[in-house]
């Protein structure tokens, strides 16, 4: 039952649901579903697709995450940077527009989701680390940048294109006899006010003697207010006779039963950038649903969440969508409005269902500017330059992975951006694993404590080294120890005993044995002995079941003042 209950956590929060929550949920729903409604809209232009995919895949995949996940605030649906990738990976294997294109885009939802459902089942959501956090937010940064950049064209009314940055300002400065006038002014109007509305309108409303409730409700409804007036201005001012590019005709339906394409062709195209796609969605999920968690001392699974989000994936690939994940911006409003369970989720489909059957003849009038405007006030907030600042002072290979991540995804794409950064944090690691720190240490006057003979006043003995070991032993850095061990002793002429302390070592492979046996066979032939101290239990384990304790030319000591007493007195 246990087992039963892993994979479907509707079945624990859903016996507690009581009426305090139904409320709590439907007032949340409703915040979300308004801040929804123009977001799915436009990060569905964004990703090249019809705006009603983007209500089509904010429907099912937010249902089935009710039922799988186990966040009870995180908001999963279309987001900015899952888009912008679908645009990348989509646009390479089909034109835009064409049947093809949809039918790709189904088919990265399908494979995301099917990645996710696999690594949730076999409980491989470790993987997702291989992707650190400074080259997330270098990744984020660099990604909000070409997001903005590539909506000016709807800003300015021209025709536009690229993946790139100097492609999409390339194009744009090549465009720029084209631009609309009455298209900038709704644009620019319609940019200021979002971010006005997202700086000024709540301490303005509160001012006013608004109740925080309802100031907040009208905050998130700043984009539906300019949705609205703008949508009325070209309807009754015929602008789109003047040049304005409106959405248009958005089908007046539920979304559809679709299939993806599995051609073998089609899904080798799309497979890494589907793995790319749902480790990048995973991690941003993960982050934020383990913070808001963490606020009301809930408990996140990141295995199941694995399960919860591929299962979205899967419900957006059969139901017109494109690739979800959770939602940053749209996560925190629906924690902050008060949503106690998913079944918050479950509701804001609803109304985004109602949405989608009677109110999309509504927005056939509303220009593309303004949803432009309401992406590039949503990711600017995304943009983080100061992580640049921060890693430079605390550490310069995290600052090269964040460095390499943003130039490589501006210059050469959003895939190749988040490729080199994975490879850069996973060279980085090797490099600085490859040269583990090993302190020599001596004994604190006084006490049973050893400290570095370079930073503190210690005791030592001319005729015995002890070297302590920060790292664990792994083929990488195995023959720097080798070297480390064979210069001291060599420069030090006196040298008796050498103690490796390993009270950081927590793991030893089959490479740093044999670097260990030949440290023993070479120390031996020295006249040296070799000893080891502070082993952690499953190390030791390890240990002996070779041959190494046997030929040990020294012995293995509990603690580090244990070998001291017994190895000083030899002088």
């Amino acid at each position: 039952m246990q087992s039963f209950l892993r994979y479907l956590p509707i079945l624990d929060w859903g016996r507690q649901y009581d009426r305090a929550a139904l409320s709590n949920d439907l007032i949340a729903a409703v915040i979300v579903t308004i801040m929804l409604i123009p977001q799915s809209l436009a990060y569905a232009l964004l990703a090249g697709l019809p705006p009603e995919a983007g209500i089509y895949a904010s429907i099912a995949p937010i249902i089935l995450y009710a039922i799988f996940g186990t966040s009870r605030a995180l908001a999963v649906g279309p987001v900015a940077v899952v888009s912008l990738l679908t645009a990348s990976a989509v646009g390479q294997v089909a034109e835009q527009g064409t049947a093809g294109y949809a039918v790709a885009a189904l088919t990265l939802a399908f494979l995301s989701g099917g990645f996710l459902v696999l690594l949730g089942v076999f409980r491989l959501g470790f993987l997702a680390n291989f992707l650190s956090h400074p080259v997330i937010a270098g990744f984020i940064t660099a990604s909000g940048i070409l997001i903005a950049t590539s909506q000016l064209k709807h800003i300015l009314g021209i025709e536009a294109h690229g993946h790139t940055l100097p492609e999409m300002l390339g194009s744009i400065l090549g465009h720029l006899d084209q631009v609309n006038g009455i298209t900038v002014i709704i644009g620019v109007l319609a940019t200021g006010f979002l971010f006005w509305v997202r700086k000024n309108l709540k301490p303005t409303l509160l001012r006013l003697g608004m109740p925080p409730l309802l100031a907040d409700v009208m905050t998130k409804a700043g984009p539906v207010a300019a949705v609205v007036a703008t949508t009325v201005a070209v309807w009754a001012m015929g602008l789109a006779g003047h040049g304005v590019k409106i959405v248009g005709e958005v089908p007046q339906s539920l979304p559809p039963l679709t299939m993806p394409g599995f051609s073998p062709d089609l899904v080798s195209a799309l497979l890494m950038p589907a793995i790319l796609i749902s480790i990048i969605g995973f991690v941003e999920s993960i982050s934020v649903a383990q913070t808001l968690a963490a606020k009301k001392r809930h408990r996140i699974d990141p295995d199941q969440e694995l399960i919860g989000l591929g299962a979205a994936n899967l419900g957006a690939a059969f139901t017109g969508g494109y690739p979800v994940t959770g939602g940053f911006a749209r996560s925190v409003v629906n924690f902050d409005a008060g949503a106690e369970t998913p079944a918050a989720g479950a509701y804001t489909a609803i109304g985004l269902a109602f949405a989608a059957v009677f109110l999309t003849p509504l927005v056939y009038f509303l220009p593309k500017a303004t949803l432009a405007a309401t992406i590039i006030v949503a990711v600017l907030s995304l943009v983080d330059m100061s992580i640049l600042k921060k890693t430079w002072r605390y550490s310069r290979a995290d600052f090269t992975a964040v460095a390499a991540t943003i130039v490589l995804t501006l210059v050469m794409g959003v895939e190749v951006g988040v490729a080199s950064g994975v490879a850069t944090s996973i060279l980085l690691h090797l490099y600085k694993t490859s040269r583990p720190h090993v302190a020599e240490v001596g004994l604190v006057p006084g006490t049973q404590h050893f400290r570095n003979i370079l930073r503190h006043k210690v005791e030592t003995d001319p005729k015995l080294v002890t070297l302590r070991v920060d790292e664990s032993l792994y083929f990488v850095n195995a023959r720097f120890l080798e070297d480390l061990t064979q210069s001291r002793v060599t420069d030090g002429c006196e040298i008796r005993n050498v103690v490796l302390m390993f009270s950081a070592v927590n793991e030893v492979d089959y490479s740093a044995l044999e670097s260990l046996e030949a440290i023993n066979h070479r120390l031996r032939d020295m006249g040296v002995g070799l000893h080891l101290s502070e082993v952690k239990g499953p190390v030791m384990d390890r240990l002996k079941t070779s041959h190494f304790l046997d030929e040990l030319h020294g012995q293995v000591f509990l603690s580090q003042y244990d070998a001291w007493k017994t190895l000083a007195s030899r002088i």
